[in-house]
């Protein structure tokens, strides 16, 4: 769970330290006092999208830093070479610059955003406001009732299946092109092979001929000048060289050495002088012989150059061109050998045709039985958020198209609800209000993160257009979620505020012309005010205080008789 979150010039917060609790922590507050950069920040600390425009204006940076407990980020640790301390804590800082540069440390440890984003995934699980508007892309219900019913196995099954199902359709297709189609591609092949064929290509080539063009065009400067070096370290007819000198003069101190012993370091100091004066020596006389050349090598080598220059322009490089070589021969071979090779692939197609479909059938009664456990347990969950007459379906549809198969199966999948008794079922988006989407998100959310009960969940006012008995149920269902894992709400409702086991008040003020948004956490009667804020605005009475610490009151006994 997550323990502290410091933030540093975010928005309207110039430096806010929230130490979060185990089970309810909610944040309420006016419209616009900031509640949202607290998820804004947590997102970002975790590897959401974050900008420059989240800094504060006239600061040069902004920072949040957050420390998790418990055991859901070992698994990344290591996997990504990060040290976890004795305490099994994960510190996770982000810095965004002025000049849009960011940094992200996990442990002290420089981490790329995307890994970072892989990390937050295990520690944080965010819902937003509009969540529930992903209930309207039908494309997703699948996905929900594949996360339900565990099938990621099978399913990976199914898919290796499938796509090598389309590799060889696609092969097939290839090799059932027309006959003047074939001759066509023949024809292309044929050129291009011969014309990478008679350039002799070996890989290296270029860069080799490219240095020895260097050498050759400043052939008299170096010459000289290497000609003039060997004559000055080798000597000649008429004078000693660098390295005679040396050896003399070595052979000369090291006689001498025998009548001192402090010559001796002088000596062995010269000795490997003349060593290195000789290897000098060796190696100018190499270089020397390769200044060799004949009045046409030059000619030679720049029409050379030439060729391989229109090769590795027309295909990319030599070794591009050799792979695009061996891909033509292997194509012409294809083509040419097509009937037979046609005739097996037909029957490779059929056999792969019958597993897939087998796998997808499978997958399909797999999914119908995990679909028929989760219409119940979702309606189940809508009843505890005060939608009894509701009904939730789970609908299949067969796939159209080749085999009857797509990369997800043989099902379309969409999900169905009559919000009241009486009415038949329907598409979801034509039939649920906003705050109906709300509570069928969080009785989703509710049952697929079941398996996931080291998350931490958060929920940025998903209790848009839910009130009455409706908000007092949602409050009540966020309390027992609670009780699982750890859960971050920011609410308007009093009726989920009166739940919280740790109630945070974010409270904005102006001050010589800025705007500053602090966080607090709130005790009982600081609660019972903002509570009362919540119901009946600035209207604070002793009624409406009194109505506050019924809701506190009712809110404790609920918790106790439901959670112990």
């Amino acid at each position: 769970m997550i323990k502290l979150l410091h933030i540093e010039n975010i928005a309207v917060v110039e430096k806010a330290d929230i130490e979060f609790t185990a089970g309810l922590n909610v944040l309420t507050g006016e419209t616009g006092a900031g509640k949202s950069i607290v998820i804004d920040a947590l997102s970002a600390v975790t590897g959401g999208r974050a900008s420059r425009d989240l800094i504060r204006t006239g600061a040069v940076f902004a920072s949040v830093t957050a420390v998790f407990s418990g055991a859901s980020g070992n698994e990344w640790l290591t996997q990504n070479g990060v040290e976890s301390d004795d305490s099994d804590e994960v510190y996770i800082t982000r810095r965004i610059s002025a000049d849009g540069k960011g940094v992200c440390r996990v442990n002290g440890v420089p981490t790329p955003a995307t890994q970072l984003r892989e990390l937050g995934a295990a520690l944080l699980d965010i819902h937003g406001q509009n969540d529930g508007r992903k209930l309207l892309d039908e494309g997703a219900h699948l996905q929900y009732l594949d996360s339900f019913g565990d099938l990621a196995d099978i399913i990976s099954e199914y898919r290796e299946a499938y796509k090598k199902l389309s590799e060889i359709k696609s092969e097939i297709e290839k090799l059932s092109m027309g006959e003047r189609e074939k001759e066509r591609r023949v024809s292309e092949l044929s050129y291009q092979i011969e014309e990478i064929e008679r350039a002799r290509l070996r890989p290296g080539e270029q860069d080799e001929l490219s240095e020895r063009r260097v050498l050759l065009l400043n052939a008299s400067k170096l010459t000289d000048g290497v000609e003039t070096a060997f004559r000055a370290m080798h000597g000649g007819d008429s004078a000693d060289g660098a390295v005679a000198l040396i050896s003399d003069a070595q052979e000369m101190l090291d006689r001498a050495a025998t009548y001192s012993d402090g010559l001796r370091a002088l000596s062995e100091r010269l000795l490997d002088l003349r060593y290195t004066a000789q290897d000098i020596a060796d190696e100018l006389r190499d270089f020397r012989a390769r200044l060799d050349f004949t009045p046409d090598e030059l000619d030679e080598l720049e029409s050379r150059l030439d060729v391989l220059r229109r090769i590795t322009r027309k295909y990319g490089g030599e070794k591009e061109a050799l792979e695009r070589l061996e891909r033509g021969k292997t194509e012409i071979s294809d083509i040419e050998d097509g009937a037979g090779r046609l005739a097996k692939l037909e029957s490779e197609l059929e056999t792969c045709a019958q597993e897939a479909t087998r796998l997808a059938e499978q997958l399909s009664r797999m999914r119908k039985a995990a679909a028929g456990t989760l219409e119940g347990v979702v309606m189940d969950e809508l009843s505890q958020l005060n939608m009894p007459g509701v009904k939730f379906l789970v609908e299949f549809e067969a796939v159209r198209g080749d085999y009857g198969l797509c990369v997800s199966g043989c099902d379309e999948v969409r999900f169905l609800m009559s919000a009241n008794a009486g009415e038949a079922p329907g598409r979801i988006g034509r039939i649920a209000s906003g705050g109906e989407l709300a509570r069928i998100m969080l009785a989703l959310k509710n049952v697929l993160s079941g398996a996931q009960d080291s998350w931490t969940m958060i929920f940025d006012e998903i209790d848009s257009g839910v009130s009455g008995i409706a908000a007092q149920r949602v409050g009540e269902k966020l309390a027992i979620l609670a009780k699982q894992r750890q859960v971050l709400c920011v609410t308007h409702l009093p009726q989920i505020a009166a739940m919280a086991d740790t109630h945070f008040e974010i409270r904005k003020s102006v001050s010589e012309g800025r705007t500053y948004t602090y966080v607090n956490e709130l005790d009982y009667e600081g609660r019972k005010m903002e509570i009362a804020r919540l119901s009946g605005g600035e209207n604070i009475t002793a009624t409406t205080l009194k109505s506050a610490a019924e809701q506190l009151s009712a809110a404790d006994k609920f918790k106790k008789a439901t959670l112990g």
